[in-house]
């Protein structure tokens, strides 16, 4: 859900900052690093909204841990938990590039991550907008403040290549 700048954002919806942008631009780094190890690209970063201080950053890594929950927000909520020995986030803000899916959606729900901002949405899996509404969804006991769609067409992109570089290689590759 795009908004013009005529168009106010839902209550739980708000406009990106230049921190978010920045933290968007490194996640994409992040996805461009798991592309490289053969890993869907996805990137994640957990930063304090306050300061701006990043808690965790990560990418996906289900192909190299042959791990179903290593998406790159699951392991980035895990690690800021751990590294502010905390399991609840609600002064925080995840940054992944790809809408969550339903299982990370949930883990944000559970972790209370304060805001959410993400780069591009899941047709097949996405569980913050475009399939369910996990995060703000009001019979749950936490919702975040979501911004979606940052740097979409970047994000999409690098999906597409990714996926359209696996489906051209030769059958002996794969």
């Amino acid at each position: 859900m795009t908004h013009p700048e005529s168009t106010p954002p839902t209550p739980t919806e708000s406009l990106p900052t230049e921190l978010d942008r920045s933290m968007m631009h490194r996640a994409i780094e992040l996805a461009d690093e798991a592309s490289a190890l053969g890993e869907v690209p996805v990137g994640a970063i957990v930063y304090d909204t306050a300061t701006g201080e990043i808690l965790a950053s990560a990418h996906n890594t289900r192909e190299m841990h042959n791990n179903p929950a290593g998406h790159a927000e699951f392991n980035a909520i895990i690690q800021a938990c751990q590294s502010i020995a905390d399991w609840r986030l609600n002064h925080c803000t995840l940054v992944v590039t790809l809408e969550p899916c339903p299982m990370c959606a949930g883990l944000i729900v559970n972790a209370r991550i304060g805001r959410l901002v993400y780069g591009t949405p899941d047709p097949k899996a996405g569980a913050v907008r475009t399939l369910y509404q996990l995060c703000d969804d009001p019979r749950l006991n936490h919702r975040c403040q979501i911004i979606p769609n940052l740097e979409q067409k970047q994000c999409s992109q690098q999906l597409k290549d990714f996926f359209r570089t696996l489906r051209d290689r030769p059958q002996s590759d794969q």
